[in-house]
């Protein structure tokens, strides 16, 4: 199939198998023009492993590292007539890519909310891998069965004080225009809490404990977003705020917990950045547009394999012991350091203040934006054909 990008609104409906195994091998090329890293872990479980920050995770864990990795991801294969989904492909690429240096690198495709998926992951790395010392969760899904009663949830992009209005981009017709979004009710705040809260981070590791796989001194890391002033009030005081609020207690509690096999349970503040779980929320695309002119303007800019590889050498596997890790007042690791400078957030802020249709290519990284956006589904390298037949269906472990 000759496969070209189909966009509708915030995704694209296709993906192109030699772009995304090039995105994957870009990213294991960026970590392994650094030194090795030798006290990293050497066995890890990534939840949510076939994109954005979970895929980064798993490339540094595994590239520098020289990790041996299992993966957790929901993807959907090609039916033969329409392409898999990115992920899919970013897992066979990045499982061939491994195998090829020698790493054990499998996964399981299935429903991470699921007791039959964690029992699945269980049995794998019992017999593969024994005892994991390191469990990265980094799920990013719209719904959630409750393993429990069956009930179903689903998440929510609202503000929770008011009907709120702001500037946002139409990427379409390159725009910038206008969103309102309606006050969430309690039910909506309820409902995203209960798919992109902490529960199921803490379902995993009790779980894993209780089958005696989690290794003695094991790391588990969890993602969040803080953000600037100007997209508070849809994210870190909307619907997904009360969710990351969720999570970063349940951080709290559950280093209590991983106390008992002298490990840690910590939540990694990561800067904004194009993912497919970004270009969804209203406002923060325009944000992003303005923030990476300044922040490739000050030589500072990050994408995902950037940000994960700072994160696992400067932070969390550096040489020293895991009650030294540096956190915030609340206990978060932080490499949204960079985004949040002073210096930083008031350029973004002078342009948030004027910026428009009129002047929002000039003032903001449209073209940046778009060229990220396109990679995450493969499309965009100049080196890659893609008026190429290519073979669509691709076998992943």
């Amino acid at each position: 199939m000759i496969v070209q990008p189909k966009i509708r609104g915030f995704i694209c409906t296709t993906a192109h198998p030699v772009g995304c195994a090039r995105h994957v091998q870009e990213q294991i090329d960026y970590v392994l023009r650094h030194e090795p890293l030798t006290s990293a872990p050497k066995k890890v479980l990534v939840i949510g492993a076939s994109a954005g920050f979970g895929l980064a995770s798993r490339i540094v864990a595994a590239f520098a590292g020289g990790a041996a990795t299992y993966g957790v991801y929901f993807e959907r294969p090609s039916d033969g007539k329409r392409t898999a989904t990115a992920g899919w492909y970013n897992t066979a690429a990045f499982e061939k890519a491994a195998r090829a240096r020698g790493l054990y690198a499998k996964s399981l495709c299935g429903d991470a909310f699921a007791d039959e998926t964690k029992r699945q992951v269980a049995d794998a790395i019992r017999k593969d891998m024994g005892p994991v010392d390191m469990v990265v969760y980094s799920l990013a899904s719209p719904r959630r069965v409750h393993p429990r009663t069956g009930e179903t949830f689903k998440s929510s992009l609202k503000p929770v004080c008011g009907t709120y209005t702001n500037k946002s981009m139409d990427f379409e017709k390159n725009e910038v225009i206008n969103v309102t979004l309606e006050q969430a009710t309690p039910e909506d705040v309820q409902q995203t809490v209960q798919v992109m809260g902490g529960e199921d981070w803490q379902m995993w590791m009790e779980f894993l404990k209780a089958e005696k796989l989690l290794a003695p001194g094991c790391l588990t890391v969890a993602y969040s977003y803080i953000g600037p002033d100007v997209t508070q009030p849809i994210y870190r005081n909307g619907t997904i705020g009360a969710a990351k609020d969720h999570l970063e207690t349940t951080a709290r509690q559950l280093d209590k917990f991983m106390g008992q096999v002298g490990g840690r349970a910590l939540v990694s503040v990561n800067k904004a950045l194009v993912t497919q779980a970004s270009s969804a929320i209203p406002f923060i695309s325009l944000y992003i547009v303005l923030l990476m002119k300044e922040m490739k303007a000050r030589g500072i800019h990050e994408g995902c394999i950037e940000q994960m590889d700072r994160l696992f050498r400067d932070r969390l596997f550096n040489g020293r012991a895991l009650q030294d890790i540096p956190v915030d007042g609340k206990g978060r690791v932080r490499v949204d350091d960079w985004e949040v400078r002073d210096d930083v957030q008031a350029a973004v802020s002078d342009v948030w203040k004027n910026v428009s249709t009129d002047n929002v290519l000039r003032n903001g990284d449209v073209a940046g934006y778009n060229q990220e956006f396109l990679k995450l589904f493969g499309f965009g390298y100049p080196d890659v054909d893609y008026n190429a037949d290519v073979e669509i269906d691709i076998k992943a472990d």
